[in-house]
């Protein structure tokens, strides 16, 4: 599974939409939705903070580990 589908399944496991987690992170709605179109990835603090919010190691979130 890639990154950009992971991101959205495990958001959506949470029962998060895209402006709960853009607004956690203080990013804007384009930059969080191009992150889940695949078009672009995010940077290594925004890839902890995401695992705050979802509760789920790196390993996890970036596919190295079910």
């Amino acid at each position: 599974m890639k990154f950009n589908e992971r991101l959205k399944d495990i958001r959506k496991e949470c029962g998060f939409v895209q402006k709960d987690v853009y607004t956690a992170l203080n990013v804007s709605a384009n930059c969080y939705a191009s992150w889940e179109q695949g078009r672009t990835q995010p940077d290594i603090e925004n890839i902890k903070k995401l695992c705050a919010i979802f509760d789920v190691s790196a390993d996890y979130l970036l596919g190295i580990k079910d």
